[in-house]
């Protein structure tokens, strides 16, 4: 299971939760990743942990001021979130910002909020999908147990299209649990941020989340 941690704007330490991850990570082999804001990429990598953008621009080098590159996001990071709930696309510039950031070297991670959605982003050719139903982002109540059924729907339509495609799951997943439920379902990964990024102790609340990995 891949555990990917959205840091989205908060009034965090990135780079201690960052150290957090790199140490959980190591000390029981799973594979987590921390997502900060782009003005912190750089830090964030010099901690060692699996780094991801937050967003890449669908547009290369030009006059698009405001742009996140994704040549410039390659030179910290591993790969990209694309399409966050909270960061919308429209589907051609989801196909162009998968373009770019695959051309850079960069992992991508298309999040949708339901199994249309899923299959629409799927055939852009990401390597991962993430299934966020927006009403559950941020409430604490995990999709892998609110809403199962949109869980599998997303894994099967994925596959209906390309099955070498990862499906994640996201919104809600705060505990160990919540992994676990969402691997049973199909998910091969989560995505998770207030979980971790709101946590008094973003290390134990790590460990917690791998612990029955």
């Amino acid at each position: 299971m891949f555990i990917l941690v959205n840091l989205k704007a908060y009034d965090c330490d990135s780079v201690a939760i960052a150290e957090a991850a790199a140490d959980v990570a190591t000390d029981t082999d799973a594979r987590i990743a921390v997502a900060p804001q782009a003005v912190d990429l750089a830090a964030v990598a010099e901690t060692g942990v699996e780094t991801f953008a937050q967003h890449v621009s669908p547009n290369g080098h030009g006059s698009h001021t405001g742009s996140t590159l994704a040549d410039a996001v390659a030179q910290y990071a591993d790969g990209t979130l694309l399409n966050h709930s909270e960061r919308r696309l429209r589907l051609a510039d989801i196909d162009a910002s998968v373009e770019t950031a695959h051309n850079a070297g960069l992992e991508t991670v298309v999040c949708a909020n339901n199994p249309e959605q899923i299959a629409a982003v799927t055939a852009l050719g990401p390597d991962a999908v993430a299934v966020e139903p927006p009403e559950l982002i941020g409430t604490g109540v995990s999709v892998a147990s609110a809403d199962p059924e949109i869980v599998e729907g997303a894994v099967a339509a994925a596959g209906d299209v390309d099955p070498s495609v990862n499906v994640f799951c996201g919104a809600g997943i705060s505990t160990g649990d919540d992994v676990l439920a969402a691997r049973s379902l199909g998910a091969r990964g989560v995505l998770l941020a207030s979980g971790v990024a709101k946590a008094d102790d973003p290390r134990a609340a790590l460990e917690k989340l791998v612990a029955g990995l």
